[in-house]
């Protein structure tokens, strides 16, 4: 019998993909681009397997050009590239990479922080422009971040994460969520409605999924309600902020900076307002992008195809139901 036919829509760091080649025959596409649209669906017209990154769309259409396929495997902890419900009609089950990307995603919502707050972008421009003539006492103010109210909107794995590192500063910690006793007595993080965050934190940091009822969550009304000194973080989805709203609210000084790293579309095109505000910091989604995270993001979306392919559950299941 021969081994099961799979496709990965992207070289992968790490070794995993040497395990995924001694166990099936493996297509790996070579280009840094993804595969375009037409050019995915052909390539997984006789797959068993597929594994796919947030940049590639799975939905009813391509699983109806894939009769054979059992399983997908996202290497990502959001999952909003994929048509779950259509993989759960043809009990498909769909894998994620939660928890192994946690601590570097915390890490990087927290060096935005400290990088808005601190204004090191403007800084570095200072410098490297020829400006830098002397040290002045009100050069490049930026905002304290000992002692300042942080404000997290979503406590999961990766808030729960910006929290413990903001204790550390000897932060004050609000959060919008359900009610987390645990949170509350670990950290001493705080429970507030939303409107009630937005008006007292200092840094307001995002980390909800991506799904209709969080579609533009913080717009211009949310905005309006920030200090005009406070600093809005996102690195959930660029979805989950109203670009247009924010740009046009950093112009007018509320909120007083921006450090996104997702935006909406990614990439994020060259003429957005945004990446012509000194008071906005936009990186290019790497948030997980550490060494050891990546490898163990290949490698747990490995295990999860190859789980998948046997019939066994996922380590990780969006959709578990499929295979009770």
């Amino acid at each position: 019998m021969q081994n099961p036919r799979v496709f990965v829509t992207r070289e992968l760091p790490g070794n995993a993909l040497e395990v995924l080649k001694a166990r099936t025959r493996m297509e790996v596409w070579p280009d840094p681009m993804p595969p375009t649209r037409e050019q995915l669906i052909e390539k997984v017209r006789d797959c068993d397997g597929l594994l796919t990154l947030v940049t590639d769309r799975v939905d009813r259409a391509l699983l109806e050009a894939a009769p054979k396929l059992r399983v997908v495997s996202n290497m990502g902890v959001g999952y909003d590239n994929i048509d779950v419900a259509a993989c759960t009609q043809r009990r498909i089950p769909v894998g994620n990479t939660p928890g192994v990307l946690t601590d570097a995603t915390a890490d990087l919502a927290f060096a935005l922080l400290l990088a808005a707050a601190r204004r090191l972008p403007e800084a570095r421009n200072y410098v490297l422009e020829g400006r830098w003539k002397t040290w002045h006492p009100s050069l490049l103010l930026g905002r304290d971040v000992h002692g300042a109210t942080l404000g997290i909107i979503g406590m999961g794995q990766i808030g729960r994460a910006m929290a413990t590192r903001a204790r550390g500063f000897g932060m004050k910690i609000l959060y919008s969520d359900i009610q987390k006793p645990d949170v509350e007595v670990e950290i001493g993080a705080i429970r507030a409605e939303q409107n009630e965050l937005l008006r007292e934190a200092d840094f307001v940091s995002l980390h909800v999924p991506f799904m209709p009822q969080t579609r533009h969550l913080i717009g211009a009304t949310e905005l309006a309600l920030m200090k005009p000194t406070s600093v809005l973080i996102n690195t959930s989805r660029g979805g989950v902020v109203d670009q247009a709203a924010l740009a046009a609210a950093l112009r007018a000084g509320r909120p007083g900076a921006a450090a996104l790293d997702v935006t909406d579309p990614e990439p994020i095109v060259a003429s957005d307002p945004l990446l012509n505000l000194p008071n906005a910091l936009v990186v290019p989604h790497i948030g997980s992008a550490s060494v050891q995270a990546r490898a163990k993001m290949a490698s747990l979306a490995v295990e999860n195809l190859l789980a998948g392919l046997e019939g066994k559950p996922l380590v990780h299941s969006v959709n578990p139901q499929v295979l009770a």
